[in-house]
């Protein structure tokens, strides 16, 4: 029985074989559309047009079943179509979701706007609350339950074994989108969750460049669905943006180690400055999912978010006058972005149960010195 590799390794190796052909260490870009084939209906390794199936893309679903510890890894164009083409997969008209309410805006909004007109309801509750996760699921047509943790943005904690034990008993697919944490400091596969959805956008790809997202599928039936889905529909990723994924998963760990320890740094700075009402990061002792956070994650993750004592006055004030926190929508790049949610990545929430107070402000800690990083809060923030 082989060795079973540690995590570094299965980031750098999973699915990257040498070009068997000229040696190449970096398997090439197989930026084509179609395959010639032997002859009529026989193919070349099994690849005949790219929305089906195409080298490079093949090698980043490798690595992502492997960094997640699951069977199959499926790549897409962004998260959102990952997550469609999950819903399409697993849900049919009628059916009913619980999710947090303190999931990413665009997630509500698929679920909301675009499978709601199709007959899939929702209902949103505090999953740090187990009797009304159990509460809100209806008997015989609630099919999924839908966790992230951390949250976004307010950095809620969600306890993934206990959930998938709730959900498993009522028969529900449970699902749980680790865009925050990444596999570096959680995998939700092995706390009982049967599906992971990712923004590889984020963490994953980690350089700001490329869009994408992720299934990784333990069901054989579910992913059979999800893989039709993904040739039929479409949504697939690219061979670039695939390729660039892959390069940015080779350094998930190392960056990993210092969004990490930066955004700790910055968490205790700022606790008790006058001008915050919070500092909302799970690192800090005093952070009400600190404990589980520290049980189900290997680290507490580069992201962070403020709540300002003066309103959105002071953290509009606060999040146009940073330097280093570029003022721009997504996270987990090696730069620091700093975001309002309220009117960005969250404005399409407002007035629902997910609407985010107008005094937050989220920061994505990058893998600048954290001393540059501190002065540029500090000179942006109100003076003590």
């Amino acid at each position: 029985m082989a060795r079973k590799q540690h995590f570094n390794t299965v980031a750098i190796h999973a699915g990257q074989e040498f070009d068997p052909t000229t040696g190449a260490v970096i398997p090439p870009i197989y930026q084509t559309s179609t395959f010639v084939q032997k002859s009529i209906g026989e193919l070349r390794g099994g690849y005949e047009y790219s929305r089906g199936g195409n080298p490079t893309r093949d090698s980043l679903q490798t690595l992502l079943a492997a960094l997640e510890g699951g069977k199959h890894g499926l790549s897409f164009a962004s998260g959102l179509a990952a997550e469609d083409t999950l819903l399409r997969a697993a849900l049919s008209p009628g059916d009913h979701i619980v999710m947090g309410n303190d999931v990413y805006g665009g997630t509500h909004r698929l679920i909301e706007r675009v499978h709601g007109p199709w007959g899939i309801r929702n209902t949103v509750v505090d999953m740090s609350d187990l009797r009304a996760v159990e509460k809100a699921i209806i008997p015989g047509e609630t099919k999924m339950l839908w966790i992230e943790t951390p949250s976004n943005p307010l950095m809620k904690i969600s306890d993934i074994a206990e959930l998938a034990e709730i959900g498993h008993r009522a028969g529900l697919i449970v699902v749980v989108d680790n865009t925050f944490a990444s596999p570096a400091l959680q995998r939700p596969l092995l706390h009982g969750a049967d599906v992971v959805v990712h923004s590889t956008t984020k963490y994953l790809g980690g350089h700001s460049d490329v869009l994408g997202g992720a299934l990784i599928i333990n069901d054989d039936a579910l992913a059979e669905k999800a893989q039709f889905l993904q040739f039929a529909a479409g949504p697939v990723s690219a061979p670039l943006d695939a390729w660039l994924t892959v390069r940015g998963i080779k350094t998930l760990s190392v960056r990993m180690d210092r969004h990490c320890s930066n955004a700790q740094a910055i968490a205790e700075h700022l606790v008790g400055h006058p001008a915050l009402e919070a500092v909302y990061y799970p690192g800090l002792p005093g952070h009400p999912g600190h404990a589980l956070a520290a049980k189900q994650m290997s680290g507490f993750g580069g992201m962070l978010s403020l709540a300002f004592v003066g309103g959105a006055k002071a953290a509009r004030r606060f999040a146009e006058k940073t330097r280093l926190f570029q003022l721009a929508e997504s996270l987990g790049g090696v730069e620091s972005l700093v975001n309002y949610p309220s009117e960005m990545t969250h404005a399409s929430v407002r007035g629902t149960a997910l609407e985010v107070p107008d005094n937050i402000v989220r920061l994505s800690v990058g893998i600048e010195d954290v001393a540059d990083l501190i002065h540029d809060l500090d000179r942006a923030l109100p003076k003590k």
